[in-house]
């Protein structure tokens, strides 16, 4: 069995498609765990995955490539807090909020934070999704290190989180503005009527035809002038391709040209 071979027996195993992630980077990976759970072929390892569930788990979670800590890029978040916030409930006291790829529920969590400052929490409402199980269930638990929140304002750590030995808890009433589920950008229906979509720092690691979808699908998500908030890495190259325009770095707007940014 070859590569090709392995990616035809990872979808029907998981119903994700390696054919969509960046080649080079994904083989690498991959042939990086067979050798660390000692198999020599892909043939070999995909007969273990299917007969050894904690090896499959490993595998899955080693696949979707969770990195998150909250507050990520900070000055990102004060131009959320500062300008587009304000500007998207000027329009809806309402909003409607989707993390997409939100890992382990540090992003759900920080925008339910930072919302917090203009809103109560009984009028916050965040759908958080992601392919990994492993990485949801973690999400609703709520337990992080306090590496994880590093850059999280003191203010905020005091107000929404109790200490758990060593760790930090989410406080309940945080957690209840957070609904979880599992969703596979690749092929799941999108939500419809999103005010604010964020996927951040997920999008570098698809083929560029992925992405083209995946934006082209983001844009029928959201409402007329919702938003799109990427990361770092990932600036939209011809946005006005995908019906975008760019309000500020990381920032989409939907229909832009009735789009009145000050």
């Amino acid at each position: 069995m070859d590569y090709e071979g392995f990616k035809e027996e990872i979808l029907k195993m998981t119903k994700i498609n390696l054919t969509l992630y960046k080649e080079k980077q994904m083989k690498r990976r991959i042939d990086a765990l067979i050798k660390k759970n000692n198999f020599d072929t892909y043939k070999e390892y995909v007969q273990a995955l299917k007969d050894n569930k904690d090896l499959f788990k490993e595998f899955i979670n080693y696949l979707t490539i969770n990195v998150s800590e909250f507050y990520r890029n900070p000055d990102q978040w004060a131009v959320l807090e500062k300008e587009i916030f304000p500007l998207l409930l000027g329009r809806n006291k309402k909003l409607n909020i989707w993390s997409s790829a939100c890992s382990t529920g540090d992003e759900p969590y920080t925008l339910v934070m930072v919302l917090n400052k203009m809103l109560p929490l009984s009028s916050i409402k965040i759908l958080a999704t992601d392919i990994d199980m492993g990485a949801l269930e973690k999400a609703k638990t709520g337990i992080y290190t306090s590496k994880s929140l590093e850059n999280l304002p003191k203010e905020m750590k005091e107000k929404y989180f109790t200490m758990v030995g060593d760790n930090y808890r989410v406080k309940d009433e945080v957690k209840n503005c957070v609904e979880f589920r599992q969703f596979n950008l690749l092929r799941d229906p999108y939500p419809t009527g999103m005010d604010l979509i964020v996927c951040r720092n997920v999008l570098i690691y698809f083929t560029e035809e992925a992405k083209n979808d995946i934006y082209k699908k983001f844009n029928m998500s959201l409402n007329p002038q919702g938003i799109l908030f990427v990361g770092s890495t990932e600036q939209m190259i011809m946005a006005n391709k995908y019906n975008f325009k760019s309000v500020k770095t990381f920032f989409y707007v939907k229909d832009a040209d009735s789009f009145n940014f000050g």
